[in-house]
């Protein structure tokens, strides 16, 4: 398993619906979940599975009308980093406060 070469926030979003799933997941499901566009989501997904990080399966049930779903699901390996990555991202992400703007610097 390979650590990801960057974590934006859709990233997070899409670890977070994942690590939230009580098991698999599909696509669009992702997709609803994280807020985030397909043209995101589907990247991402894809990224995640090849570093390791998530398996994949397209659906077999022939009696579902509409297209075949593919689900998705963390590898045990892949739910461990991605509570890291997400706990990483938060404590990364917090605001800092600023130091003060005094008059010199404004005028500066």
């Amino acid at each position: 398993m390979e650590p990801l070469s960057r974590v934006t926030p859709a990233t997070v979003d899409v670890l977070a619906v994942l690590s939230e799933a009580a098991g698999e997941c599909w696509g669009l499901q992702v997709i609803k979940q994280s807020g985030r566009p397909a043209g995101s989501v589907y990247p991402i997904l894809e990224r995640l599975e090849s570093i390791g990080w998530l398996s994949s399966y397209w659906e077999t049930d022939d009696a579902r009308s509409g297209p075949r779903r593919r689900y998705y699901e963390l590898t045990e390996g892949g739910a461990s980093a991605a509570s890291e990555t997400i706990a990483a991202f938060a404590r990364k992400s917090r605001v800092v406060v600023a130091r003060p703007v005094t008059a010199s610097a404004v005028t500066a």
